[in-house]
């Protein structure tokens, strides 16, 4: 009796497992749907011109610093960033997959960098230069939760988030979209190390209708608590020539026609 009930404990955890593997496999594209529409809020287009603005604010809300950037969204991974500040006027990111390069004008050599470097505050080389969930990472619904902590907020749809390519700024996304729309409302962000680096907050165009973010304003958590706010002012498709996605053309080339 005792090998006949361990048998029985063995088939019915064995088929458990497979039901459970089963469901995870049926949410699959429901998750992958849903990061598509957050990331339609962010990126209507494969291939997109954004010109951004970048503030950093101090914890009294004072202006510390600001710069612009032109960001070329490409398919496939991959993304050009232009500095246009005076203070870092030549300047350019890129990103081709895992790979990220930083120009700097006069030098004839790319310097390797990693999608955490910090461009101005606590906005990073991959906050700017990457901008697909969908493409980036896989999930799980959490549930349904209020957007935020003040009382009487919508209900949103919690995901929790795994990055599944080695080229991303953090390992792990909670990330709480709308439960109609499904736009982007909030996320906490963690590193490698699964420490919670950042939290985002997202600004749509129409609170009552949204169609796109028009801006992202992240809490650094981990030193100075200051406030970086990411201001898409204007998005418009565009291809870029494929030269434009080659570090060696760009060290040579450094300024862009």
């Amino acid at each position: 009796m005792k090998y006949a009930s361990r048998l029985t404990l063995l088939v019915v955890l064995a088929l458990t497992g497979l039901q459970a593997q089963a469901q995870a496999q049926d949410k699959t594209p429901e998750i992958s749907a849903l990061l598509k529409a957050a990331d339609r809020f962010r990126m209507s287009a494969d291939n997109l011109q954004v010109d951004t603005h970048i503030t950093v604010r101090n914890a009294d809300g004072t202006l510390d610093k600001e710069r612009r950037y032109t960001v070329f969204a490409q398919a496939q991974h991959q993304s050009l960033v232009l500095m246009q500040s005076p203070a870092e006027k030549g300047q350019k990111v890129l990103m081709l997959g895992d790979d990220f390069w930083l120009l700097m004008p006069g030098s004839q050599r790319p310097l390797r960098i990693t999608p955490m470097q910090k461009l101005l505050g606590d906005a990073s080389t991959g906050d700017v230069a990457t901008l697909s969930w969908a493409q980036d990472y896989t999930g799980t619904l959490v549930g349904d939760e209020p957007c935020g902590p003040d009382a009487g907020a919508p209900t949103c749809q919690h995901l929790s988030l795994k990055a599944s390519r080695k080229g991303v700024s953090y390992q792990r996304i909670e990330l709480w979209i709308g439960k109609t729309r499904h736009e982007p409302v909030r996320a906490d962000l963690y590193v490698q190390s699964d420490k919670l680096a950042k939290q985002a907050r997202f600004v749509v165009d129409k609170p009552s209708a949204p169609t796109m973010v028009t801006e992202m304003v992240l809490l650094d958590q981990l030193s100075n608590h200051k406030q970086t706010h990411v201001r898409y002012l204007n998005r418009k498709e565009r291809v870029v020539p494929q030269t434009w996605l080659n570090p060696m053309f760009l060290s040579k080339n450094p300024a862009l026609e």
